[in-house]
């Protein structure tokens, strides 16, 4: 699709913190609703957080898994461990949904397991919530506003918060990890005392994944965000400020976490532009 075929699509965004109590938990919500694109496919591409997705008006068609092992499926709802691979969706021109970036701690607390027991696995949100789940799709669907429909969000997500802990070691160095800053795995193990193999398999088990991806996750997310929120960025103000060494050190995270260049993903991923989000009560 050209930059002019997407300029006439309906490209909207809304994104709200969750109320107080779950901000531990979820770091956020983002709205979405993408219509009169062409038919095609799009990548989902890998984050430091668990993925929690409540779709509108019809399924998410996953082509691809980001876990090899796992055959293709269609889902109202899912939940996503921490991947270190794109999925491939399916769509037909038209998405619309409620996107939830959980902690790790938001695993324990609301799905009531580790991070490491979904790994790179897409699930249906039932499998954790049971009817909960079912009643998210049913709610949002009624409701016409994006804030109306975080209030939703707000309201049986509360219900589910329950007690979880993780330790506070690891805590200390996924903390570290995802800031802004670089900061090398032996320093993080220093930093909390462990030695860098005891990290790296406590990390594993709690995580699912290593010290090392989520540090470069980190980082290739906030080049993602930039890229799509900021369409204009070029790559070179975009690798600067997310702190790469350089534009082709970017190109590799990119090669190896998305399977393509960033250039190549702004030229055929048709939802790499959308606008900028806000909030908004009324009807849309």
């Amino acid at each position: 699709m050209s930059v002019a075929d997407r300029d006439t699509a309906v490209s909207f965004g809304a994104f709200r913190r969750p109320a107080a109590p779950l901000r531990a938990l979820v770091t956020g919500y983002d709205g979405y609703r993408l219509a009169g694109f062409e038919p095609g496919i799009h990548l989902g591409l890998p984050s430091p957080c668990l993925t929690v997705i409540v779709t509108i008006d019809e399924p998410l068609d996953i082509a691809e898994q980001a876990a090899p092992e796992q055959a293709p499926g269609c889902y109202d709802t899912l939940a996503s461990g921490i991947a270190t691979s794109p999925v491939t969706i399916r769509h037909g021109g038209t998405q619309h949904g409620v996107q939830l970036a959980l902690s790790p701690l938001g695993a324990r607390a609301l799905l009531g397991v580790p991070a490491s027991a979904l790994g790179a696995w897409v699930v249906a949100l039932d499998d954790f919530v049971g009817p909960d789940a079912r009643e998210l799709v049913e709610r949002l669907s009624l409701e016409p506003g994006w804030e109306g429909r975080f209030r939703i969000l707000d309201d049986v997500l509360g219900r589910r918060v329950a007690d979880a802990e993780i330790d506070p070691h690891l805590v200390r160095a996924w903390d570290l990890l995802v800031g802004e800053g670089a900061v090398r795995v032996a320093e993080v193990a220093r930093d909390i005392g462990w030695s860098r193999r005891h990290l790296v398999n406590r990390f594993v088990a709690e995580y699912g994944v290593t010290p090392k991806d989520v540090a470069r996750l980190s980082r290739f997310h906030r080049s993602h965000q930039m890229m799509k929120r900021a369409g204009f960025a070029t790559l070179a103000e975009v690798s600067a400020r997310c702190g790469y060494y350089d534009q082709a050190h970017m190109a590799r995270d990119w090669r190896d976490f998305a399977g393509v260049a960033p250039s190549r993903w702004r030229e055929i991923d048709p939802f790499s532009f959308v606008q900028d989000p806000y909030h908004d009560d009324g009807a849309e």
